[in-house]
């Protein structure tokens, strides 16, 4: 079993790691870690802006995700997206993911003030979309447009 909490802000470097393997892993970027690791802090700073959760195994961090909300007039209710999941390689297909999943499914389906979960993947990212969808995910009717700095 693998033990799901809050990230603390001690352990912002191993999750700035994280983001740093999995951008590189997943888009090919190499991010600024300097801006990474301010960009993470302000989340530790300003709970308003989200939370990290991370998976334990072994008394290690195995994994970790980012939440964040977006309000929903339709719903009158939060909307919680996973962003920033990274599971460390040696913990893969152990159900770390599922894990932490579970655990944020959970805190929504018990509170009324959530409406729900929603996420973000890149569309050459297969494994991730085989994953979401084992959990009862889906890619839903919305197509996601942006304009990036």
């Amino acid at each position: 079993m693998h033990k799901i909490r809050k990230a603390y802000n001690t352990e912002i470097d191993t999750l700035v790691s994280f983001q740093l393997a999995m951008a590189k892993e997943t888009e090919e970027l190499e991010l600024d870690s300097i801006k990474l690791k301010n960009g993470m802090q302000a989340v530790f700073d300003d709970p308003t802006k989200g939370c990290y959760f991370v998976a334990e195994k072994d008394g290690e961090i195995a994994g970790s995700l980012l939440i964040t909300y977006e309000w929903s007039d339709w719903r009158n209710a939060q909307v919680w997206w996973i962003q920033s999941v990274y599971v460390r390689k040696n913990f893969r297909k152990q159900g770390i993911y599922k894990s932490l999943y579970h655990h944020i499914l959970n805190i929504v389906n018990n509170d009324d003030s959530i409406a729900g979960i929603r996420l973000y993947v890149d569309t050459t990212n297969k494994t991730a979309q085989k994953t979401y969808e084992k959990l009862g995910m889906d890619g839903g009717h919305y197509q996601m447009f942006e304009k990036m700095d």
